[in-house]
Order: structure tokens, then sequence, then C-alpha cells
């Protein structure tokens, strides 16, 4: 294995994500099995990945700390990230895994199904302390990770190496991204996930997720849950009745933005991408989530999601032909 951590940039990053890249197949044809499909796309997937990808979009700096097979799959990834505007600069070449490949079969509106081929494991779980640009993580603006990180060891180490070196000074998020077939069980994982919530300032997760990392599915009693475990953002996303998001001091709620699915994969990508953007240029939280929300519908009604994202100028416009869609905001 060889790493590239120490090929650090001068430049700070606006956002440095850590986790999941790999291939995402999607078939051309909807609303049929993959036993009846004859044709399919290849495009670059893992959802760090995507979260770099729709932040660069829109002119963020991005850059994502993964690993990849020494394999043509591994070199599409690398080349498709620059050709995206995210630097590969952190990306590992792993010799002794394959580059994984993930394909989803589309049943609009609402059912996606994913098949994940890790196995026997992903270059990405083998990620280690000294895969990690140390002041890379210290000096980006936003940290992003993955709880799909702590899964497994030596990936689970390098998260919490990466989380202690980062501390509270910045913007730090976490996806609850729970993925089932990756633990072992759910308690490792709301063991896992537990550990990680005081290092962290924005948490982002559906109703599942929360049920996981804080043992409520409620949405406000999950996001109470999640601000008295140190987050100082809490996101539920609740499906079709919108996005929840509180602080100690607020609570938003912001309606989902109506639009014909195509396949809802990469709506969760394109939120959490957008909403750096919106922090990062200042926007209240209201208005971050009313931004990363639209993102999020805009990709739902495209077929793919790392080349499907939006561009900050599609994202207002969309926000700007929908008047009526506002976020709900109450002072606590």
């Amino acid at each position: 294995m060889s790493s590239q951590a120490d090929a650090e940039s001068d430049e700070h990053l606006d956002l440095l994500t850590i986790g999941r890249s790999g291939i995402d197949v999607y078939p051309f044809q909807t609303g049929i099995g993959l036993e009846d499909v004859t044709s399919f796309g290849k495009f670059l997937g893992g959802s760090p990945t995507n979260v770099a990808v729709a932040a660069a979009r829109q002119g963020v700096r991005s850059a994502v700390i993964t690993a990849v097979g020494d394999d043509p799959f591994g070199r599409f990834i690398r080349r498709e990230m620059g050709r995206l505007g995210v630097s590969d600069r952190f990306v590992v070449r792993n010799e002794d895994y394959s580059t994984p490949v993930t394909f989803c079969e589309i049943f609009p509106p609402d059912d996606f199904p994913l098949y994940f081929y890790r196995q026997p494991k992903a270059p990405d779980l083998e990620l280690t302390e000294s895969d990690i640009p140390v002041e890379a993580v210290r000096e980006a603006r936003i940290f992003w990770f993955s709880v799909t990180g702590l899964s497994v060891e030596p990936s689970r180490s390098a998260h919490h190496f990466a989380l202690e070196a980062r501390g509270r000074e910045q913007c730090t998020i976490a996806d609850l991204d729970y993925r089932p077939m990756f633990w072992q069980d759910e308690e490792t994982a709301t063991q896992q996930v537990g550990r990680i919530l005081d290092k962290v300032s924005v948490a982002i997760g559906n109703k599942e997720e929360c049920r996981i990392a804080v043992g409520e599915t409620e949405p406000d009693r999950a996001a109470d849950a999640l601000l008295d475990r140190g987050v100082d953002i809490a996101i539920v996303k609740q499906g079709p009745l919108g996005t929840l998001a509180k602080t100690r001091t607020e609570r938003i709620l912001m309606p989902v933005t109506p639009v014909e699915v195509c396949n809802g994969l990469g709506a969760g990508d394109a939120f959490g991408g957008s909403f750096c953007h919106a922090l990062l240029e200042g926007f209240d939280l209201a208005g971050a989530v009313q931004f990363a929300s639209t993102a999020g519908a805009i990709v739902a009604s495209r077929l793919e999601c790392s080349t499907a994202m939006p561009s900050t100028q599609e994202i207002e416009r969309f926000i700007a032909e929908r008047p009526d869609i506002r976020p709900i905001t109450e002072k606590r």
C-alpha cells in the first residue's frame, strides 16, 4: 500500500471529507430488476466522495481522504474526482483490495435497493493513522465524515485519530449514514457512534440513523438527544415530512420541495455538499437547510449522483420559482 498523506498543499481546504469511494453502476432502464437490465452507466460514487463533489460544483475547494484499488476502477475514480473539481492528493492506492462497486435498482418514486460489492474488504476501510494528513484535517474549514468509517479497524482508529487532531475549533460534521451490512451488529454501531458525538459540531441523519445514534426516532426527541450529547446543530431528515434542524435556541422545519423522483439515492449527498457550501458562505441555519434541501430535490429528479450535482445558480433559481416553500423557524 502506498500513501499520499504527505502530499499536502499550502492552500487550505474549504472542505475535507473522509470515507467511502467506489464505482456506482446505475441501470439506464428503470422500473425493472437488475436481472432484466441490459444497459448501465458507470459513475464516481461513495457518499463522502459525492459530498465533496456536490460542494466542488459550487466552487468549494474540496478533497477526500480515501483509498482505491490498484486497478482500472481506482484509476477512473482519481481521474473523475479531478474532472469534477475534487483534489485526489489524499487518495491512497491499495494493492491488496479491489476498488468496490455498488449496483442499484431504480423503482421510482421511493424504492432504490443497493447492492454493495465490497468483499472481502474495501480499500477505504483499510485507511490507517499514517494515511491521515494531519495538517489538512486541522486546517480545513469543514471536516466531514460518515460513520461507516467507524465500522471496522483500521479505519475506525484512523477516524478517531483524525477527530482528535481536529479538535472542536472549526466545523466538523458527522453523517450518521448507517448501513447495517457494514456493521457487526446494531449494538456495536451505537457504541461507536456514541463515542464521536461530543467531537462533532453538526450531526445529520434520518430517523433510523438517529435511533442507532441516540435511541430516538421521533424527530424532535432525536434532535434534542443529539444536542444533549454535545453537537451544536442536529439535522433529522423525515422523508416526505421534510427536514428538521435544531440548535439550543432555534427549531427549523423545512418542507419537502416537490419533484418527480427518478432516483433518490443521491439526494442526501447533494444535501450534504450544498449544506457545507451554505455554511461557508455565511447562510443562517434556515437558509442553509433550505438551500441544501433544494439541492437534494434536484438530484432526486435525476438518474445519477456525482455528475448530477446542481450548481449554485440552479439551486437559487429552483428556490426562486417556489416562493411558497420556505423554512418555518421558531425560537426555543
